[in-house]
This record gives structure tokens, sequence and C-alpha cells, in this order.
């Protein structure tokens, strides 16, 4: 076998002419051509771990250069570093939201021991409440309601004062210029009420209770 065929066998037979199986060389030259322009598109691997432009603007966290510097030895380009950074980010979000909401119910529950005059009075008094509003109001209105402190002092007016629940209609009564069970649940899924406790939004919710539920 001369030199010469021994170099074309080695050539996918898309670069030969389908009648003389001669190499056609400019079919090859273009597809070279190709290659170079999509490596050079490609993100290329930064000069340094510190190059790496990593974005973290969910602000849980901030880059790490020992991370930075494994994923630039296994040779990590940046897009790739991202993705590694965005997956973090995104298994951790659930975890933290719990950490938050935890750390959001003991500061709620030391609030309410020391408004009450400590653990053991908040104690018996809570046990109280919630046989008041389990009598008294419905199920997804109390675990609200107890999920805060602002809702707790409001349920506690409402068993202080000793009145049975108001028999107005919930949904007569944004006719009547208040809010309805249903607009307060709406406002009770808003960030501003869960998340960001806004104090003027969580009062107005609260307020609604008390006035649809009598307090």
């Amino acid at each position: 076998m001369t030199e010469e065929n021994l170099l074309n066998a080695d050539i996918p037979q898309k670069f030969k002419h389908p009648e003389t199986g001669e190499l056609q060389v400019d079919l090859l030259l273009k597809s070279y051509q190709e290659l170079e322009k999509r490596q050079s598109q490609a993100p290329q691997l930064p000069n340094t771990p510190e190059e790496y432009p990593i974005n973290c603007d969910h602000g849980m966290f901030q880059p790490d250069i020992d991370i930075n510097r494994r994923l630039h030895e296994k040779g990590f380009n940046p897009d790739q570093a991202q993705v590694v950074y965005d997956l973090a980010a995104e298994r951790m979000m659930p975890m933290l939201k719990d950490v938050v909401a935890e750390f959001r119910a003991e500061r709620e529950v030391e609030k309410l021991v020391n408004h009450f005059g400590g653990a053991e009075q908040w104690s018996e008094l809570s046990r109280q409440l919630f046989a008041f509003g389990k009598k008294n109001l419905p199920a997804d209105v109390l675990d609200n309601l107890s999920s805060s402190y602002e809702g707790v002092l409001a349920l506690h007016r409402m068993m202080k004062s000793g009145a049975e629940p108001k028999m107005v209609g919930r949904r007569s009564a944004s006719v009547q210029g208040g809010l309805g069970e249903a607009e307060l649940s709406s406002m009770m899924r808003d960030p501003k009420y869960w998340r960001e406790k806004d104090p003027a939004f969580v009062a107005k919710v609260t307020q609604g209770f008390e006035s649809l539920y009598g307090a």
C-alpha cells in the first residue's frame, strides 16, 4: 500500500469524491475551519482560578477560591464552573428557608414568653389559646394566627374579650367594608406576610381576622 493510499484509508468517506474516491481537500479544509471556529467560540479555561466570572447574585454565598482552584485543576470552563455554583444554590435554597423559618419561629416564641411574663406563664397560656382557637376558629385561621407574634396577640385579645366569633357571613364581610376570609388567606400567601414580615401588612391581616371573628 502506497503512502497516499494509507493516508486516504483513514479519511472519512464524506471527504472523498463519490466516484473517484480521491480526497476532496476543499471539503476537508472547510470542516477544519468550522471546527476551529466552534472551538474559538466555546468558553475557554481561564488562566487562573481567580479569573472565573462567577455570578452569586442570590446572596446566599460568594465564590470560594479553594473551590475555584479545584474546578480549574479539573479543566472546568467558566460556564461549567457557574453550573456547579448554581446547583449548590439550588440545593441550599430549601435548607436555608427551613433554617430561616425555624429561627424566626424561635424569635417569635421568645417575644411571646417575654410578653406574657415567662416560660411557665406562656406554656399555660398557649394551651388555653389553642383550646380557645380550636373551639371557635376554622383550623386554617388558627394555624395562620398562631404562626406569628402579632397573630397570637390577636388570638389572646379574642379570648380575653369572651365574645363568640361574630356570626357574619365570611363572604359578606367585604360587602360591609371589611376583609373576607378568602381575601385574608390570599394576603397571607403574599411574601410581604410570610417572608418579609412587613409590619403594616401583618397588622392589616391580623386586624382583619380580629374584625371578622369578633375580637
